[in-house]
């Protein structure tokens, strides 16, 4: 297997694009990250997409796409994987390039939610979850965080705006990223007194609706001058249903990943130098630093809630305001991710830059933690 590096990544800024569609979107970023990797010269595409078509009635993306960037008859996949087809459709690229089957992948991922009223596009998330054993009940996505959520608290005795404060963190990382959807700081009072959306959850600790697209290029890592190396990826799945999991406060699947991921990058928790970590929720925020193996089970809010997480803390973490404040456009939000780790360790993060940083680890997860992708990046 042949090392292989991020040559080029490409992504659009988060938010309602009322005047662009899935290929518009799409082709922006991808057109983006050739130009950064100086080449056109692709010869597999993959594409991550998760609503595509329950909102806008479309299949078939990845010859789409194909299409779209004037490539029609190469390779052409689309992923779908909840929330982690991003991360997923990475990993997949990656091994096509280290296996030597393909020399040159673009990966990409596009989501375009604005498409739907709310009722429709929080229906179409929910068939993240078993149709016919849970969604059929009503619950909503949220809801389901609200159960963990509340039994977290109540197990480890945390107080909600310890758990609050992980979006504080996200939102205080945001300022000054260009392609953030909510830009701005947002005190831990006003994400309280923000509307309750699932009790406990609060609106302001979830993100909300928003479009993008982010792509990377892969190649060889031997073709590649001042690239950064995927040192480890790895996927993991968990029991589909929260009533089959052997804790429902303990990802399994991240932390599978991550096992996986940190022993083929030959690296542990304490080498990471910035995080990207899902926290579409404040308590999915949590559980994944404490199952990523950054803080002990029940110390997650209290990490978060130290300022050990913001980019001058002691792990800087989500730093361009993560799904909460960056915004959270599902199939393309992995690799949102794993672009902004790779802006990070060149040093072109502009005003999000955390200095000095080698390795930066990127985890995506997929329903309610069902799957999960861990992409650890290094500078060469």
């Amino acid at each position: 297997m042949r090392p292989v590096a991020v040559a080029g990544v490409g992504l659009t800024k988060v938010m309602e694009h009322w005047k662009k569609g899935l290929k518009d979107l799409f082709a922006e970023a991808a057109l983006k990250a050739m130009e950064d990797a100086g080449t056109e010269d692709i010869d597999s595409i993959y594409v991550a997409n998760m609503l595509g078509a329950p909102l806008q009635g479309q299949l078939q993306l990845g010859a789409m796409m194909a299409s779209a960037l004037g490539r029609s008859g190469i390779s052409a996949t689309a992923v779908e994987a909840a929330s982690a087809g991003g991360g997923v459709a990475f990993h997949e690229g990656v091994k096509a390039v280290a296996s030597g089957y393909s020399d040159c992948v673009l990966v990409g991922g596009v989501e375009k939610m604005s498409d739907g009223l709310p009722g429709e596009v929080y229906s179409a998330m929910a068939m993240a979850e078993d149709q016919e054993y849970t969604a059929y009940t009503g619950i909503t996505k949220m809801g389901m965080n609200a159960l963990v959520h509340r039994l977290y608290m109540d197990r480890f005795r945390v107080k909600p705006e310890d758990v609050a404060m992980f979006a504080v963190s996200s939102h205080e990382n945001a300022v000054g990223s260009p392609h953030a959807q909510y830009p701005f700081r947002a005190s831990v009072d006003r994400i309280m007194a923000s509307p309750m959306e699932a009790d406990p959850i609060h609106m302001l600790e979830c993100a909300g609706v928003g479009d993008g697209a982010a792509v990377v290029v892969l190649m060889p890592a031997e073709n590649v001058n001042g690239g950064v190396e995927v040192a480890g990826t790895a996927v993991a799945t968990d029991a589909y249903y929260l009533s089959g999991r052997r804790d429902i406060l303990t990802l399994d699947a991240v932390k599978g990943a991550a096992t996986r991921a940190y022993g083929m990058a030959g690296v542990s928790p304490e080498d990471m130098d910035l995080l990207e970590v899902h926290d579409d929720t404040t308590i999915m925020g949590v559980l994944s630093l404490e199952d990523l193996g950054f803080a002990e089970k029940g110390r997650g809010a209290a990490f978060a809630a130290e300022g050990k997480t913001v980019r001058s803390g002691e792990l800087p973490t989500n730093t361009f305001g993560g799904l909460k404040a960056r915004g959270n456009p599902l199939g393309a939000t992995g690799l949102y991710q794993i672009c902004e780790i790779a802006m990070q360790l060149q040093g072109r993060a502009g005003d999000c830059q955390v200095e000095g940083a080698r390795v930066g680890l990127a985890q995506c997860v997929g329903g309610l933690g069902s799957t999960c992708a861990v992409t650890i990046l290094r500078r060469v």
